[in-house]
């Protein structure tokens, strides 16, 4: 059955692959610890929850707005406005199932033969993933260990053509950790001005995981850019509600229809429980954020300390988000062997840097959303498997 080229393009996220064999590893009674997918160890906090429960003993059982709820909108806006002290109209916001949404539809928009589209590398791998589908060419943007994992303003704006559409940024950054600094955002932006019809993605997922002082600049911010910026931001991370797939999206007033047609068309709304859940998750007491970042910290020195003790791995300090992305060089193994011999051999889950991009090579992704007890346990392996290796 011949379908159309694209889906031939379509690639995946690994991190999915590896979590299906560390769970069929531990099905069959190895002891699995997985550092590898990204998400929370937390368990939603309880209030989210009984709005979502007390959703449903009301009878909000129907459709939504396509766009999601108005007072959710709304509250999207008020709290950005809060945390940036920037104005988001409430009517520019979409709310969607899964940050990955946005992700789909903005490069959707501006994917075509002949269109590049520039992405981090490394890099979330579901960017590069639709690039290829649309059928654009896809420009990586080097994301470098010796820049701290933070983009250069120079060398992405030296990667704009005529031909480029589309630019995606991140950060703090999935995979590397990376925070890029206000100094250099305040350079790309000022030299996007001489492109005026490059249109940006800023996936701010992880905006509230910051360490050691570092501070989050939002695009936002920029009203030079608002007319082509689209916000990727959601609840999967700060709140720890992955399975809950919500996420939402700040467009520009040119492409807000187009993207409210997309979702009339492929999803009609967001599960509309959830969406009470996303509205106390904003408005609620936001301590649990504050406590799981702050674990997060507490894990983040264990690993990396850890890390650095190993033969043959070095591994800087992760400013964002809650990954370590350690350089494994001089292990002498290439980094997708190596995620899948520590998982096959010693019950550690961990994702191969190529997995994220070709600049990947060398490094191995861990995530230490997990406990540290866990986390001691597998660098202990790690460090038993390098040692005879």
């Amino acid at each position: 059955m011949k379908t159309i080229a694209g889906f031939d393009r379509i690639g995946e996220e690994n991190a999915f692959a590896v979590l299906a064999r560390a769970s069929a590893l531990a099905a069959g009674g190895m002891d699995v610890i997985n550092l590898g997918i990204g998400q929370p160890d937390f368990p939603t906090p309880p209030n989210i929850v009984e709005a979502a429960v007390k959703a449903l003993r009301d009878g909000h059982h129907g459709y939504t707005d396509a766009t999601g709820l108005p007072a959710l909108r709304e509250a999207v806006a008020a709290d950005l406005d809060r945390r940036f002290g920037t104005e988001v109209r409430p009517d520019r916001v979409l709310v969607v199932p899964g940050g990955k949404v946005t992700m789909f539809a903005a490069i959707l928009m501006f994917g075509e033969p002949g269109a590049d589209i520039l992405y981090p590398d490394p890099g979330f791998p579901i960017y590069r993933s639709m690039i290829d589908f649309t059928g654009a060419r896809p420009i990586p943007v080097p994301i470098r260990e010796s820049n701290g994992f933070a983009f250069s303003a120079e060398e992405t704006l030296s990667l704009i053509t005529p031909q480029t559409r589309l630019l995606i940024l991140n950060s703090p950054a999935n995979p590397c950790g990376g925070v890029t600094p206000r100094a250099e955002i305040e350079r790309l932006v000022s030299g996007l001005e001489a492109h005026p019809d490059v249109a940006i993605l800023s996936d701010e997922i992880y905006d509230q995981m910051l360490y050691d002082g570092e501070e989050h600049v939002s695009l936002l911010t920029f009203p030079q850019i608002r007319d082509r910026l689209i916000l990727l931001n959601g609840w999967s991370k700060t709140y720890a509600m992955t399975g809950w797939r919500l996420g939402y999206a700040v467009w520009p007033d040119g492409l807000h229809d187009k993207a409210r047609k997309l979702a009339v068309n492929a999803w009609s709304c967001v599960n509309t429980p959830s969406q009470y859940a996303a509205l106390e998750a904003l408005t609620g007491p936001q301590d649990a954020v504050a406590t799981m970042v702050a674990e997060f910290d507490a894990r983040r020195k264990l690993v990396v300390e850890g890390l650095n003790a190993l033969p043959g791995v070095s591994c800087i300090v992760p400013k964002g988000a809650f990954y370590a992305f350690p350089n494994v060089t001089d292990t002498g193994w290439q980094a997708k062997p190596l995620a899948s011999a520590l998982l096959e051999q010693t019950g550690v889950a961990t994702i191969g840097g190529p997995d994220f991009g070709t600049l990947g090579e060398g490094y191995i992704r861990l995530s230490y959303a997990n406990s540290r007890e866990n986390i001691s346990r597998a660098l202990e392996r790690m460090d038993a498997f390098l040692q005879k290796a």
